[in-house]
C-alpha cells in the first residue's frame, strides 16, 4: 500500500509542478495560467495584452498595468512620467506595445508623446493631431555611487554595467554606445535608431525603464526583484540617478520655441533623495 501511495503522491506533485512554474519572470504585473495543453499563457493586468515573458514588456504596457493599483488606492502623488501633472490615466498603446503618438486622459485633454511616453507638445482637445511617434534614439544615464575610500577600476565598472544591461535587461551590446566612469559619477550612453533595431531587439526605452524601476526599489521582475550590483565583489551602491531622453526631432510646444538649429529635446528624469521622480524638459 505504501509504495502505491508514494507513486500516487509523486504523480500529483509532477502534475502540479508545471502550474507552479507558470509565472512571468520578467513582469510581476502579468497573470499567468495553463491551458489544456500545459502551455503557460500570461496576460497583463489592465489590458489583457499577451506578454512575452522571455523578454522585457514595453514601457507603455507597464504604465498601463501600474495604473490599476494606483486607481484602487487613490494614490495620486507619485509621478511615473506618464502620470501627467498628477493625473492618473490609462496610456494608449499600439498592438505592438509602443505608445500611440497621441495620448489623452479622462478629462479629454490630449497631447503628443515620444517613444518614451514623454509629452512633447502643447495640450489640446480630442481634435489635436499627432502626425508621428517621434523616436527617442539616445538615452543618457548618469549614476552617483556612495563615497568610497578607494574608487573602482574604470574597466571593471564598465564591464559590470555592460553585463548588467545585456543579461538582466536583455539589451543587445551594440546599443550600449559607451560607459564612462569618473568617481563617483558613472555615465551610460544608449543609442538605438529605427534602421538598426530588429523586431526582436529590446528597446532602449524599455531597458532604461526597467533599470529605473530597479533603482527605485520597485522592480518589475517577478523573481530576483532586488537589484544587486557589485564590482569585483564590492557593492555598487547608487545614491542618485539621472536619465536623459533625447529625441530625433524637436518638440512642438507653441509657447516656447527651441533655439534655431536645435534638433533634439532632452527630458531629464531625476531620482534623488528617496528615489522620487522629477521630470524636466529642457528645450
Amino acid at each position: 500500500m505504501e509504495p502505491l501511495l508514494g507513486l500516487l503522491l509523486a504523480s500529483v506533485l509532477a502534475a502540479a509542478s508545471p502550474a507552479q512554474n507558470c509565472t512571468c519572470e520578467t513582469n510581476k504585473w502579468a497573470v499567468c495560467a495553463q491551458d489544456d495543453s500545459g502551455n503557460c499563457t500570461c496576460t497583463l493586468v489592465g489590458s489583457n495584452h499577451k506578454v512575452d515573458c522571455s523578454t522585457l514588456t514595453s514601457k507603455c504596457l507597464l504604465m498601463k498595468a501600474e495604473v490599476v493599483p494606483l486607481k484602487e488606492k487613490s494614490y495620486w502623488g507619485h509621478n511615473h512620467g506618464l502620470l501627467d501633472n498628477g493625473i492618473v490615466y490609462n496610456p494608449d498603446c499600439e498592438d505592438s506595445g509602443v505608445f500611440k503618438a497621441k495620448q489623452c486622459h479622462q478629462t479629454n485633454t490630449c497631447w503628443c508623446v515620444n517613444t518614451a511616453g514623454i509629452r512633447r507638445s502643447d495640450k489640446g482637445d480630442k481634435s489635436l493631431r499627432c502626425n508621428e511617434l517621434v523616436r527617442t534614439s539616445w538615452i543618457y544615464i548618469e549614476l552617483v555611487h556612495k563615497k568610497r575610500s578607494r574608487a573602482f577600476d574604470v574597466p571593471d565598472v564598465a564591464n559590470t554595467l555592460k553585463h548588467l544591461f545585456e543579461s538582466r535587461y536583455k539589451l543587445h551590446p551594440k546599443y550600449i554606445a559607451a560607459i564612462k566612469y569618473k568617481p563617483p559619477l558613472i555615465q551610460i550612453h544608449l543609442n538605438q535608431n529605427d534602421s538598426e533595431k530588429s523586431t526582436y531587439d529590446v528597446d532602449i526605452v524599455d531597458a532604461a525603464y526597467y533599470f529605473e524601476k530597479d533603482v527605485e526599489g520597485e522592480s518589475v521582475f517577478n523573481s530576483n526583484s532586488t537589484l544587486n550590483v557589485s564590482v569585483n565583489g564590492d557593492a555598487l551602491n547608487i545614491e542618485k540617478l539621472w536619465i536623459y531622453y533625447v529625441d530625433d526631432k524637436p518638440p512642438e510646444f507653441s509657447t516656447k520655441q527651441p533655439p534655431a538649429g536645435l534638433g533634439t529635446v532632452v527630458t531629464v528624469v531625476l531620482l534623488a533623495a528617496g528615489f522620487s521622480t522629477v521630470t524636466l524638459v529642457i528645450l
